[in-house]
Order: structure tokens, then sequence, then C-alpha cells
């Protein structure tokens, strides 16, 4: 059974993931190019200055795309790249390389979908405090308009966040990503609130100067609740845990999306960082809660939730051997259904899937081809529960499988490969593997191939 006519197929991508060029055309350090320099922080001391060389290798790229058959593409723009200093002088080869990228995307009729924000923070302005410095927001939305300024006659589909809960949970509370901080929760919560200011302010730069109509949306992630079983009390307990909160953690969804969606902090997360929680205006919530297109959802997994004897929303272990990636994370595609699902519940809001795949220990075999069974079966699994969700009434327009191509990630380094395309990091050879080709065959038959 095929999708909707005007369901949107894509992959996505982040700058410093696949751009690598660290250096070139005069592009600014980032938070990441400083955190990979310290010892133990990368696996093996990896990476991103050269990593998929995407900035030099983009029209081959493209093509890739053409061929894969690609509808639209999610990539986000490298702040440092368009301005090295985080603010002030714009870099005209930093901007152009995005300039050109869109017109090479547009040629091949492939729509651009461009994230603000996927991570790489200008590292100069992480040295006067970052998002803990209270003009923070303000840096942010002086580079949305530089961006807006030049690529709004061709990009309508914008984002302005990724993933917040880990640049500034794992960033700045974790201490496993860039910028490689352990604050106090008081701290982090400051960051996170002036992070949530910056997006009101990006939508209301977008709104106000794009030259063509905008479609705007935010890219949060969140470990889904999945019902043990389908009983009324399991389903409430796994909707409690999609949106639970623990003080410890910026790990969860509600306290990022209900002020962007409802304009208000959740009392529930209120209570429970109790003394930590920022201090807040009724205009900085009007400034955060700014009208949105669609929400944006990064879901991998989820996990089994029941109601247990004493009332409590109880987590059911995964039995041993249970199917997981390659980085571990457990095979649960009924998180495609629940997560939309509790998400439109709680906003009514129009969704994209923005990101979802999964990590495989992919090679190039002695026959040229890259098999990889295992990732056509995941995604098959999870845009089925998918279109389960969207068949019981919750309006997704879009999927974006993560990612196009193998990449750095993150902390770490090249280990995990999450691309539809292989990529031999010492020759930058792609060759697509077989999900790639199982992909183009779904967008083809717009879904339906799935059986």
């Amino acid at each position: 059974m095929p999708f909707s006519p005007n369901f949107t197929w894509g992959a996505a991508t982040s700058s410093h993931q696949i751009e690598g060029n660290t250096h070139a055309d005069g592009r600014g350090e980032s938070i990441w190019d400083d955190y990979c320099l310290r010892t133990g922080r990368t696996k093996e001391g990896q990476s991103g200055d050269v990593a998929c060389d995407h900035y030099r290798r983009y029209k081959e790229d493209v093509s890739i795309m053409k061929e894969i058959g690609l509808k639209a593409y999610r990539f986000s723009v490298a702040w440092p790249r368009v301005l090295p200093e985080g603010r002030g002088k714009v870099s005209e080869a930093g901007l152009g390389f995005y300039d050109r990228l869109v017109d090479e995307l547009l040629g091949a009729g492939i729509e651009p979908w461009l994230t603000l924000f996927h991570w790489d923070y200008p590292l100069p302005l992480y040295r006067e405090g970052g998002w803990l410095n209270p003009n923070s927001p303000g840096w942010f939305e002086d580079y949305t308009r530089v961006v807006v300024d030049r690529l709004s006659d061709r990009v309508t589909h914008w984002m302005t966040l990724n993933e917040p809960q880990c640049s500034i949970g794992l960033g700045m509370m974790a201490g496993i990503h860039a910028p490689g901080e352990t604050l106090p929760a008081g701290q982090v919560l400051v960051a996170a609130h002036n992070t949530l200011l910056a997006h009101g302010l990006a939508v209301q730069v977008i709104r106000s100067r794009a030259k063509r109509p905008p479609v705007i949306g935010v890219a949060p992630t969140g470990e889904v609740g999945i019902p043990a079983t389908l009983s009324k009390e399991d389903v409430e307990a796994a909707r409690e845990n999609y949106w639970h909160f623990a003080p410890d953690s910026l790990f969860n969804m509600a306290w990022w999306t209900d002020p962007m969606m409802l304009g208000r902090y959740p009392e529930q997360g209120l209570k429970a960082f109790g003394s930590a929680a920022p201090k807040f205006s009724d205009a900085d919530m009007r400034t955060i809660h700014q009208p949105l297109d669609f929400l944006g959802l990064n879901i991998y997994h989820g996990k089994h939730v029941r109601r247990g004897p004493s009332g409590t929303a109880d987590v059911v272990p995964f039995s041993a051997g249970d199917p997981r990636t390659h980085i571990q994370w457990p095979v649960s595609p009924g998180a495609l259904y629940w997560g939309p699902r509790f998400a439109h519940e709680r906003y009514g809001a129009d969704l994209v899937i923005t990101e979802n795949g999964m990590a495989n220990p992919d090679w190039v075999t002695l026959a040229g081809t890259v098999n990889d069974p295992q990732r056509i079966d995941y995604l098959t699994r999870y845009i089925r529960e998918l279109r389960r969700a969207m068949d019981d009434g919750v309006p997704v327009k879009g999927y974006f499988a993560w990612s196009l191509m193998d990449n750095f990630e993150w902390s770490e380094g090249y280990r995990y490969r999450f691309g539809l395309v292989h990529v031999d990091y010492a020759t930058q050879k792609r060759t697509l593997k077989d999900s790639a080709r199982w992909y183009g065959d779904l967008i083809r038959s717009n879904g339906a191939s799935l059986g």
C-alpha cells in the first residue's frame, strides 16, 4: 500500500560528520574541532578533519542522491564555516559552499531541508561562555539572518536545532560530547534555556525574512516508551515513560518540546529539577513558543514499559540475545509507531521523521558490493510501523533515513557505519550498499514495496 502522494522521502547528514576540510577557505574552529584534539575524547583520537570530504566532493554526493532517487536531502550548515568567529565578518567562501550545494540539489530535483545547528558551535563564542552567555541567543539570531538572507530564495524547509538533548545534555552535563563539560544542573539548564531562546529567535528571523514561504520545524530526540502489551494500563505507562523526567538527565522530550510547542515548561520537569530550574519570564516563553509547521522526530529505538503492581511505569528489560545494532541499540520497530502517536497526541502537530537508521559492520566484498540485509530488514520493520501510525491517523509528512553515507560518528570516531552508502575513508570511494538500492525502490514505489 503506497504512502500519500506528497510524502517526502529523504536521507540526512550533518556538516561536521561529512564535510571535512575543517581549515579550508577560512573556516573557523568549532567546539568539536577542539574536543577531538584532547587525548582520550574520541575513539583512537579520530576527528572530523577529513571525514567524507563532502566539502570538495558534494557534486559526486548529489549525483549519488539522484541515483538512489531521493526526493529530499536534510543537511546542516556549519556555523563556523559561515561566520569564522561565530559573529561579525561573513566568509563568502563558506557561505558560497552552501550556495553551490543548494543549486546542485535543486538541479538534481532534490529538495533541500536545511538544519541551522547540528552541534558545531563556534569555538570563539564558546570561549565567551557559549550557551551560558545571555548573548548567545542573539548570536544565533544573527547567524540565522545571514543564512536566511542568502539561501531562502531557494530553500523553503528549515530546522533550527538538532537534538538539543545531546548538544546540551551530553556535551555540558555528561561530558561525553563536545565541549566535554560536566557542569552543575543549574548551569546546564541555563544553557538549555538559552538554546530554546535561540530557537525562537531563529524562527522569527525565518518567518520575517524568508524570500519564499518557509516550512519550519525542529528535530529533537528521545527514547520512546513502547507498551509491553496493548492493555490500556501499559499504553498509559509507556506514554508516561516517554515524557518522564530524571533530575540528572536532559535526555527527554518534554523539557525541550513543551516550551516550543505549548509555550511552557512541564510542571513535572520544574518539580524534578527544583531549585536548579532556570529563571524565565513570560516574554521568554513567548519568544520560545513560535508557530511551527512540523515537529521533527529523531527516533532510533525504544524501551518496553508496563504498569507495575504498585502503579509505577516499569521498564521491561530486553532479553539476552534480543537483536541489537552494531552500536548496541535495541532493534525496537514499535518506537516508530508509538513515538509519533504520543507526540501527536500531546502536540497535535504534523510530524516528520527527521532521522531513523542503524549502525551495521559493513564492508566491501570481493565482488565490490556491500551487502547489508540487516539494515534492509531494520528499515522495513520500522517504516511498516510508521505506516501503521499513519493509518491510525497520525499526520506524518516525511521520512529521512540516517544517514546518506557512513561518516564521523562523534566520540565514537569511524567505527560505526550508519550510511546507505559505504565510504572508504582511505580513498574516499563511495559504494552504494544494497540498502541504498532497496531504499530507492521503496521511494519509486512510494512505500508500496514494503508489502
